[in-house]
């Protein structure tokens, strides 16, 4: 597609948002990916140039988490190569499906993703499975949710944690850094796909990117003063704005 300044003008603040509001409550797949949907992208390539954005800020989090120590490799690992296959498949799923129909399914899947990703999940620790079960249940969650990046994405990371910690008995501290390095495989895996396709529009995508990073970096900041509830409706007007426009759209 051709690329104006007001395509800029609108991906921009919103991707910086994105990462803002990731930082601060989790979910910002859920105004990036609109971002550029809003912007008139067309909705396999908003997927796809998405994935370029968001995959910069996830992989920037993950060299942190890595650097930090709080990702357990030896459990990490074959997770990872289950998120390749579930996202490389679920990359390819997205692109069969026709964009009117991929339209009709995202007013269904914006709205329950919405309202999961932003309630109160409290996550308890339970006593920790032997090493077989918990590489057998880590491994199910990596590629049925690699498989949901794949295919479309906002909430991915909230996901993860959540399985990991209640299905496959992870402590929140390694739940929280294999989460991060199976999202950035899930990103890169269906970058890729969508590369080879021909969807990722760069010049928009790595600007998107920069922006979600500096919000991220802001948005740890506010969290310290102000806490997770103030972004709230924040992400409520820009889902509603999004839901409306897919709604006029097919209409």
């Amino acid at each position: 597609m051709e690329l104006s300044i007001w395509t800029f003008l609108i991906v921009c603040p919103l991707t910086f948002l994105g990462g803002f509001v990731d930082a601060v409550a989790g979910g910002g797949g859920l105004i990036s990916l609109p971002a550029y949907m809003i912007a008139g992208v067309p909705v396999h390539n908003a997927i796809a140039t998405n994935k370029l954005s968001s995959g910069m800020g996830t992989t920037v989090s993950t060299y942190r988490l890595a650097k930090l120590g709080y990702i357990p490799w030896r459990k990490a690992v074959l997770c990872i190569v289950m998120a390749m296959i579930g996202s490389s498949s679920g990359a390819r799923l997205a692109l069969m499906v026709d964009a009117e129909l991929f339209k009709r399914i995202m007013l269904v899947i914006i709205p329950l993703t919405a309202l999961y990703v932003m309630r109160n999940k409290k996550m308890d620790e339970k006593e920790p499975l032997d090493s077989r079960s918990t590489a057998i249940r880590s491994a199910a969650v990596a590629l049925l949710i690699g498989a949901y990046d794949g295919f479309y994405g906002p909430g991915t990371g909230t996901f993860l944690i959540l399985l990991l910690t209640a299905f496959a008995h992870f402590r929140l501290g390694e739940a929280n850094g294999v989460a991060k390095s199976i999202n950035l495989t899930t990103n890169l895996t269906s970058l890729a796909v969508y590369l080879m396709n021909g969807k990722v529009i760069l010049l928009l995508g790595f600007f998107g990117g920069l922006f979600g990073i500096i919000g991220n970096y802001i948005g740890v900041t506010f969290f310290e003063k102000k806490g997770a509830k103030a972004v709230r409706p924040l992400m409520i007007t820009v889902l509603v704005i999004f839901f409306i426009r897919i709604l006029s759209e097919i209409i």
